[in-house]
């Protein structure tokens, strides 16, 4: 439904320097599905969706929405945001204060070179500010809404004259931690129900990770990996991709050998480190192995494993409600380990720290070689 290929946007920098703020991205979104674009301030994405919506020039590459291309930079072809067919909802809401919650609504359908009987605007308005719980509003100041309110206005807006495909930046943003959790699922029940193609522009792992059929984690203008949250999470292309989505463990090491049966083996400060699965180059020595906290095993006395088994310490624990977070000293290595919260230790204890090597990632150290673009992760099957 969306196609970009090989997207580039550049901008003049300080000193006459060139900054290729889009370089080279590429993506599909098939129809009714949400593809965000996840990363740091800075590495590119809101520029990306700036394009697509027809608010930015691209220098290069071609973007087409519903199979018709409406940017090509070999075919000069630059079709104006207003007659893409694209609906966008922006960060600040732009929501316009001395209208009405029904005459924000209206507002594009009364501009759009197509025209509307009053019948017909009011039909559509009212059955946009419905889809988002706000039907009873039709007749408030827009003003005298909440942050929700308003946020939910703003995506009826973009609603009202059913665009092929919704564009999203940050929306979420300005909302405070409780309403932004209760908006990520109102957003998805939307997106779900109403099978509406969308492009989700955010810095806010969890958000991704919430609300995404497929994530692209952007990184100076370059994607770094493509893939569901699960697989964005659990099989981390890089250690850009690892550190950034969540929190990991990370521990160095060199490669001791590779296995299509058992995964990879890592010599590290702890002893060796089995992987089952890891994004190493044909040539790659110095290695990292990525856990995450959640994933690290820790008990009192030695579980009947036969892999990855080390004695530790407990240097710190704090409670967090849900889960207990802990600092653990195996030799010079610290890890953090997330537990139940029903799991104690004392500080100073000594225990026995388990990491399975299903969830043990090895990839390449920065500087050594990485697969190429496609390459599978070599991996076990384990219980």
């Amino acid at each position: 439904m969306l196609k970009v290929s090989n997207l580039r946007k550049r901008f003049a920098g300080h000193e006459g320097q060139t900054v290729h703020a889009v370089d080279g991205v590429s993506f599909n979104v098939p129809q009714g599905k949400l593809f965000t674009l996840l990363g740091p301030s800075g590495c590119g994405k809101t520029t990306t969706l700036r394009c697509i919506a027809g608010l930015e020039q691209a220098h290069g590459g071609e973007i087409a929405v519903d199979n018709r291309v409406v940017f090509s930079h070999d075919r000069n072809v630059h079709i104006p945001a207003h007659a893409r067919g694209i609906g966008m909802v922006f960060q600040s809401y732009a929501i316009w204060p001395h209208m009405s919650v029904f005459e924000n609504v209206a507002f594009p359908l009364r501009v759009s070179k197509q025209r509307y009987s009053r019948a017909e605007i009011e039909t559509r308005v009212l059955a946009a500010l419905e889809r988002v719980h706000l039907g009873s509003y039709a007749g408030r100041e827009a003003t005298k809404l909440s942050g929700g309110q308003q946020q939910r206005l703003a995506l009826a807006r973009a609603l009202v004259h059913e665009p092929k495909l919704l564009l999203l930046d940050e929306p979420l943003s300005n909302l405070d931690a409780k309403l932004r959790e209760h908006m990520r699922f109102e957003l998805k029940r939307l997106q779900r129900d109403l099978d509406i193609t969308s492009l989700y522009v955010t810095h806010d792992q969890v958000e991704a990770l919430a609300l995404s059929n497929q994530i692209a984690v952007m990184k100076d203008g370059c994607i770094q990996q493509i893939g569901t949250p699960r697989e964005i999470y659990e099989q981390p292309a890089n250690q850009f991709v690892a550190d950034f989505i969540g929190s990991t463990n990370f521990i160095h090491g060199d490669l001791q050998g590779v296995s299509g049966a058992e995964g990879y083996g890592v010599a590290t400060e702890l002893g060796r480190v089995q992987c089952a699965t890891g994004r190493i180059g044909a040539d790659t020595s110095k290695v990292m192995v990525s856990v995450r906290p959640e994933h690290v095993v820790i008990s009192s006395t030695p579980p009947e494993v036969a892999e990855n088994l080390y004695r530790g310490q407990v240097l710190n624990w704090i409670f967090l409600g849900e889960s207990t977070d802990f600092q653990i000293r195996i030799g010079n290595q610290e890890l953090r380990v997330r537990s139940h919260p029903d799991v104690q230790f004392s500080r100073g204890s000594d225990i026995w720290v388990h990491l399975p090597p299903r969830r043990c990632v090895a990839l390449a150290l920065a500087g050594e070689p990485e697969p190429a673009a496609g390459t599978e992760t070599a991996a076990v099957t384990t219980a």
